[in-house]
């Protein structure tokens, strides 16, 4: 393609020469690489005396005074130009000459040039031309389609009697032929025809030379891995006799970095023969299947009679990955938040369901809140990836509360309450991360809204009356978002910016129906789950430095925002803060990670003695 623009710009200026005062030039200088190309001025005297022709010295380094020679009706079109008068040596000089006639250049000043120069002690004399400003009369559609066309941009009104601006050209360019090696044909070329020249004014046709037609012969996988292709190609969506699509194997890549089971170690490379397109991936197994232990030592606020006055906490993980080498991955993780109170999460990811790039995706939540109240939350979820780095989801969510106990002789309803919920929502995912487990660099987002019909019911030890006036059916409407940019500082540095929210909307919430924040994983310097709130808003911002691949020591800070919508709340609402430092390296046993974090709320200062300290080893396998 830019072989072709280059021809082309050579004839076109080839009928446009500069006046015949210039024709005869004693050191021609035009900066332009193509379209334009020509040779540097010549070197002032007393330098070029000196300086042997193979082997051109600059002259001692020293301020220069570029003067510009113009007829009149070039200086006026010069004005709005900015350029440097007085510059620290010759070579900056040249410099700025050449700057000044791209500038021209890109904005349809096509026969701009810089036609002769001349020194003069200090002072470097050009005698610059502008010329006439091309435009488009009319580029017309010769055998494109009007639909491919449109997808790349192109609009008549933008190429009718409008500047002639080569950038904008090649850009249209660019794009027909990105629509094309995406449509099967990635040899396709793109140029004009017909071309007539009438004063300034520039008319044609473009005409897409498509070459032959490429459909994908089939996917090949180089290097030690058990991942089956046969699963790549459902999941890559690259099936055989497909058209050839670029796009979608910068996609393939963009996604083959982002499973923690895979490494790529190479950009895809693709060959070509008789018609046909074979992908070739290298690739390794990453250790991903995963074992993680921490181990939680916090201090006991209220120690009761015979209990502690530290408590010691538990979360264990287990995720198994890539299974048979299809992709597919079970996780378990339960987590003792206190002395009676226990979560269990579980998960099965299935991608590539039944041949097609549907994700299957089910989770079951357990929640036992002391003896107060157990919560199971089973969630269903379908996801489709799309171009790019987006990832639409349809999910089902059951919810379902009970009471553990009740008090009979209570004369209003307790905070807890029976109930079950199901919802429906959708959510979108934009990924760009570079690393799915120590990110350097990118940005992860997500929300997610769901909304359905929410069900209380009546508990036998409690007094019917209790229930009056209370709305048995209503309607509740959950919202989340999550946005993670990580931004490279220095050469092993990483700073993190991080928000995360959710809100519940319904017109009578209990206790048991809010979201629980605090912890290590949400706002740290609190004890896990530690609170209640209807909306939340946590900000995050983390230094990372690295000294290894894996290896760093980090600072941080979260500040939240939380927001209880209860009847008679005691903290209505409530800004924790929470600051501290860890680091994290690997070790034979796995990733070791220790965490020391310190809060504050309306309720606790900052105090060393309430701090928090996690530390734990992850293991992969």
């Amino acid at each position: 393609m830019y072989a072709r623009v280059f021809v082309f710009w050579l004839l076109l200026f080839a009928l446009f020469p500069g006046p015949a005062a210039w024709a005869q030039q004693t050191a021609p200088l035009n900066p332009a690489a193509p379209p334009l190309q020509s040779a540097p001025p010549a070197l002032p005297p007393d330098t070029a005396r000196r300086t042997p022709v193979s082997a051109p010295v600059l002259r001692p380094a020293r301020p220069v005074v570029l003067r510009l020679l113009l007829e009149d009706t070039d200086r006026a079109l010069l004005r709005p130009y900015r350029y440097r008068t007085v510059l620290p040596d010759s070579l900056a000089a040249l410099r700025e000459v050449r700057q000044l006639v791209l500038a021209l250049q890109s904005d349809a000043y096509l026969t701009a040039s810089a036609d002769e120069a001349r020194w003069s002690h200090d002072t470097l004399q050009v005698q610059f031309y502008i010329g006439e400003k091309f435009r488009w009369a009319r580029l017309r559609n010769g055998n494109l389609g009007d639909g491919l066309l449109t997808r790349a941009g192109y609009r008549e009104k933008l190429f009718r009697q409008q500047p002639f601006q080569p950038q904008e050209w090649g850009r249209l360019q660019d794009r027909i032929l990105h629509e094309a090696e995406n449509q099967g044909y990635p040899f396709a070329t793109v140029g004009l025809d017909s071309v007539a020249l009438r004063g300034a004014d520039v008319e044609g046709r473009i005409v897409l030379r498509r070459g032959p037609a490429v459909v994908f012969d089939s996917l090949q996988i180089v290097g030690k891995t058990k991942t089956r292709a046969r699963f790549l190609t459902k999941y890559l969506q690259i099936e055989p006799n497909q058209p050839f699509s670029q796009q979608r194997i910068q996609e393939a890549a963009r996604r083959l970095r982002q499973l923690p089971y895979l490494q790529l170690k190479a950009e895809p490379e693709v060959r070509f023969a008789q018609g046909r397109a074979r992908v070739y991936f290298l690739l390794e197994d990453r250790t991903s299947n995963q074992f993680d232990a921490i181990v939680g030592v916090l201090p006991n606020p209220n120690p009761g009679i015979g209990q502690k006055r530290i408590q010691i906490t538990g979360d264990v993980t287990i995720n198994l990955r890539n299974i048979s080498g299809g992709g597919k991955g079970v996780g378990v993780q339960w987590r003792k938040l206190n002395a009676n109170s226990q979560l269990l999460d579980a998960q099965y990811v299935h991608p590539a369901f039944f041949g097609t790039p549907l994700e299957l995706d089910g989770s079951f939540n357990l929640l036992k809140q002391d003896t107060l109240f157990l919560t199971s939350r089973p969630r269903l979820q379908v996801a489709y990836p799309l171009a790019q780095a987006g990832r639409l989801s349809f999910f089902i969510d059951w919810r379902n509360s009970r009471l553990l106990s009740a008090d009979s002789s209570l004369r209003q309803l307790p905070a807890n309450i029976d109930s079950r919920f199901t919802s429906y929502g959708l959510e979108y995912t934009w990924n760009t991360l570079d690393d799915p487990y120590f990110p350097r660099r990118g940005l992860l987002a997500t929300g997610q809204g769901s909304f359905g019909t929410k069900r209380i019911s009546k508990n036998a030890s409690l007094n019917d009356a209790l229930y009056n006036g209370l709305a048995l059916r209503s309607t509740q409407v959950s919202l989340g978002i999550r946005v993670e940019q990580y931004f490279r500082v220095g050469r092993s540095g990483v700073l993190m910016a991080r928000l995360r929210g959710e809100g519940l909307i319904n017109e009578r919430l209990f206790l048991n129906d809010l979201f629980r924040v605090g912890g290590l994983a949400t706002l740290r310097g609190f004890n896990e789950l530690n609170y209640y709130a209807s909306q939340y808003a946590v900000g995050t911002a983390e230094f990372r430095q690295f000294t290894g691949a894996d290896a760093y020591v980090f600072l941080f800070v979260d500040q939240g925002y939380l927001r209880r919508d209860l009847p008679d709340a005691p903290i209505p609402h409530d800004t924790p803060t929470g600051l501290g430092a860890g680091l994290s390296f690997r070790t034979g046993a796995g990733q070791f990670q220790f965490v020391y974090a310190l809060g504050r709320d309306q309720q606790q200062k900052f105090a060393l003695n309430s701090g928090k300290i996690h530390f734990g080893i992850t293991s992969r396998f």
